[in-house]
């Protein structure tokens, strides 16, 4: 049995470990640093609530494995409980629109404050009484790096950083291009800049309704098959082959190249952010160019 579970192991590591393999990750020139790899990463960040899904995955497993004597389900119910959530979850766009409208609701807010006379600086930490939550982190960090006597241009890129979204970038250049220009005309400029974030939010709600259909579709195959599987492994001969030692290696391969279909629909569903032009990651790729 433990040889049973061990060979189930060792494939589901292996699925894993190919996953990860085929991923893009840049390129490092240097020194190498050692780094954990993402799902070990992933892996040690665990929340509360995905801690409890795995117990009740372990726990569930442990019952099956009573139940079928299949003890490759003491492997995999921990793994399903954690990686299933995950797999089968909403994309996080809803959030980085979220993010986009309180930018745009900021940019509206900063141009006010411009229009009664105060310069950029001071506008800005005005501006921080009034911030949505999404990024009032960042926007307090702005604030805090202008009292701590940084240059503006410089609190804009880090500003940018923090972000981390094209939007984000269009944002902080038009800031950037009034904290050079000090003229009259940065309100215009922000008003347009926050209709152009306006525009932009409106498209990616757009596009995320679009792929939020595929998303349900697996969300729905994977917990109608789910309890159709539970039920032929208790009503049944159907399931009867798998309860070998080559029958539990198939099913563990089966159900590892399932998992690998559902991490490829979630990575095509995910789609690609729009290439920054502020930050380190662009003037990288300035210079590689």
């Amino acid at each position: 049995m433990l040889l049973i579970a061990l060979c189930g192991a060792l494939v589901v590591g292996g699925a894993i470990g190919l996953i990860a393999g085929l991923r893009k990750v840049p390129v490092h020139d240097g020194v190498p640093v050692r780094r954990r790899s993402a799902v070990v990463a992933r892996l040690m960040k665990l929340d509360r609530q995905e801690r409890i899904f795995a117990v009740v995955g372990l726990v569930g497993g442990l019952v099956m494995y009573l139940v079928t004597n299949w003890t490759v389900l003491v492997v995999l119910g921990p793994l399903a409980g954690v990686g299933l959530p995950i797999l089968l979850s909403t994309s996080g766009a809803g959030y980085t629109i979220k993010r986009l409208e309180a930018l745009e609701e900021w940019i509206r807010n900063l141009s006010g404050v411009l229009t009664v006379g105060a310069g950029l600086e001071e506008a800005i930490r005005h501006t921080l009484r009034s911030v949505p939550p999404e990024i009032r982190p960042e926007v307090t960090t702005l604030v805090s790096r202008l009292r701590a006597r940084w240059g503006t241009e410089d609190a804009l890129r880090a500003f940018a950083d923090d972000i981390n979204d094209a939007t984000g970038d269009v944002v902080a250049a038009s800031l950037i291009l009034g904290a050079r220009r000090r003229g009259a005309g940065l309100v215009s400029v922000l008003e347009s800049t926050a209709q152009s974030v306006a525009e932009d939010v409106r498209a990616r709600r757009e596009i995320e309704a679009e792929r939020a259909g595929p998303r349900a579709t697996a969300r729905w195959v994977t917990i109608i098959t789910a309890v159709v599987l539970g039920v032929l492994a208790f009503t049944g001969d159907y399931v009867e082959p798998y309860r070998s030692f080559l029958g539990q290696v198939l099913l563990t391969g089966f159900l590892a190249a399932y998992v690998g279909l559902l991490v490829m629909m979630r990575n095509m569903s995910k789609g690609k952010p729009m290439p920054r032009f502020l930050g380190e990651q662009a003037r990288q790729g300035r210079v590689a160019g």
